[in-house]
């Protein structure tokens, strides 16, 4: 979709023109039949999207994912071979909160431990700025947008594998978990970058992927840190051209 801006300059002098939007609409995720969230994604690689949407959640693996448009967005219907968990965790759930996790359930499911990672990297730092230098050329939807979050699989040189973009950061790397587990790709002693500041939701989704190191452009939050420190994830953040910060284990 494009719509019409006007250009100002900081001299004052305005140009009118047409310039292309991100996509962006409700995603109401249904599991088994129950409602389980709303969110708010670029309506592409919505399978890749549910598997990793459900894995992050800690939910299990699909056996069938559904598509279907709606007037006001999208309803991504999920079916799991086991919908236990899912009935549980929406259980705890109230309907009149805004912000949907309240009760001290949910507090402790939010800080639950998280297993170690067991697979190894052997990416050098070189291999990450090589990565993140070549990531723009595989940002399509961002390039004429420019407000589309990116996460890549790169390999252990820094060769970028794969790429999923996605208005939210968080919905980008779900889809790239998703496209990996739906295409048996593994992370092969490479890493995860992220064109996002590396809050403890993406450290998390990196750690129950199995992802052996991640890489971010922005830094990193004190929760995302200790939780990555925690799980012996490598992570390294405010990858730039000429310096990196890597955590210290």
């Amino acid at each position: 979709m494009e719509m019409w801006f006007n250009r100002v300059t900081p001299e004052g002098s305005e140009t009118r023109i047409q310039r292309p939007l991100v996509p962006e609409v409700p995603i109401a995720i249904e599991i088994n039949g129950i409602g389980y969230a709303v969110m708010m994604a670029t309506p592409s690689h919505l399978a890749d999207f549910a598997y990793g949407f459900v894995a992050a959640e800690r939910l299990g693996t699909p056996v069938d994912v559904e598509t279907h448009e709606a007037e006001r967005g999208v309803i991504l219907r999920v079916t799991l071979a086991d919908p236990t968990t899912v009935i549980e965790r929406v259980r705890h759930r109230t309907t009149d909160s805004s912000c949907g996790l309240c009760g001290i359930e949910n507090l402790e499911a939010a800080l639950r431990p998280l297993p170690p990672i067991e697979q190894a990297t052997e990416a050098s730092t070189t291999a990450i700025f090589r990565a993140a230098s070549a990531l723009r050329e595989h940002q399509p939807l961002n390039r004429v947008t420019g407000a589309a979050h990116a996460a890549a699989l790169c390999a252990v040189d820094g060769g970028i594998r794969l790429v999923r973009e996605d208005v939210g950061r968080h919905n980008a790397f779900d889809k790239l978990i998703g496209a990996m587990a739906r295409g048996g790709l593994g992370w092969d002693g490479g890493f995860a970058l992220i064109s996002a500041r590396c809050s403890f939701e993406l450290v998390e989704k990196a750690v129950l992927a199995g992802c052996p190191m991640l890489a971010a452009i922005s830094a990193p939050t004190e929760l995302a840190a200790e939780r990555a420190r925690a799980a012996g994830l490598r992570l390294a953040a405010l990858v730039r051209s000429d310096a990196l910060l890597a955590l210290v284990p």
